[in-house]
């Protein structure tokens, strides 16, 4: 509690936090400390936004510029926040049913534009804050409070979803591979254009438990045993890539960036 990190990133007043234990976020939060101290970013030039939920409560620990907003607005915030100033290092903290559910229109749109705001996606494949009840993420079979016999729905890929609306930065990593994701946030943070980080974290408490996927240490050896990185697999028969995850950087490509863009129709007005 008392490293140089912790003191000049983090709220040390508000710990501790209230997060389950065992739960994933805190090597999520962890991490997006991490990159911004690595990368020297100005502390009154960062804002950081949420919507509702486990992980939306990362910003109140964070000591920056934040905005904890409604449930799946939070891109909507950040876009708002980011067209009033450019100059501002807009970062949006969202769980997967946040983002991909109620939030879901939120998230193509800002991929779609292109705008300059790094989403990092806490996917812990449920809702955890209201009770457990089956996501977009849940995978097929598994259960939750509102699927008390396995949930029948396809699982939302939100790295694909967003690269597919258009995101020109996208990566995918687990609280395990915590190294990886602190370079993928600050991969992601220096990219000029939208950039999405899934970050695949865990909940003993809710997902754990319902689906049986025994202790915290179990669940992280799964991750760490069933996630792969898309540049070893593509080296790797088939038959070795059998129930696994991919993981890694899936999109870095350089296109026009929205405030960019509009910054220039106001130019042309000008003249």
């Amino acid at each position: 509690m008392n490293s140089p990190l912790v003191e000049n990133y983090f709220r040390v007043d508000k710990f501790p936090h209230i997060w389950c234990p065992g739960c994933g976020h805190g090597i999520i939060m962890a991490a997006m400390g991490r990159a911004i101290e690595t990368l020297g970013l100005d502390k009154d030039k960062v804002c950081i936004v949420s919507g509702i939920g486990c992980s939306s409560r990362a910003p109140g620990y964070m000591d920056f510029n934040t905005l904890h907003t409604t449930h799946g607005r939070a891109l909507g915030f950040a876009t708002g926040v980011k067209l009033a100033n450019p100059e501002l290092e807009v970062i949006v903290v969202a769980g997967d049913g946040d983002l991909s559910a109620i939030g879901g229109n939120h998230l193509i749109h800002a991929a779609r534009r292109n705008i300059n705001i790094t989403t990092i996606c806490f996917n812990n494949n449920i809702y955890g804050m209201t009770g457990g009840q089956y996501s977009p993420t849940t995978p097929t079979h598994e259960k939750g409070t509102t699927a008390p016999y396995g949930n029948i729905d396809r699982p939302f890929d939100i790295t694909q979803l967003a690269g597919g609306a258009g995101a020109t930065y996208t990566a995918k990593t687990t609280v395990y591979h915590a190294n990886q994701m602190q370079k993928f946030i600050e991969a992601a943070i220096q990219h000029k254009g939208f950039s999405l980080v899934e970050a695949i974290s865990i909940c003993p408490t809710y997902y754990g438990r319902k689906n049986k996927k025994g202790s915290v240490v179990d669940m992280m050896n799964f991750l760490k045993d069933s996630f792969v990185d898309r540049k070893v697999a593509e080296k790797l028969p088939p038959e070795k890539l059998e129930g696994k995850f991919l993981m890694g950087e899936f999109v870095n490509k350089v296109e026009p960036e929205y405030t960019a863009l509009y910054d220039g129709i106001i130019e042309r007005l000008k003249k």
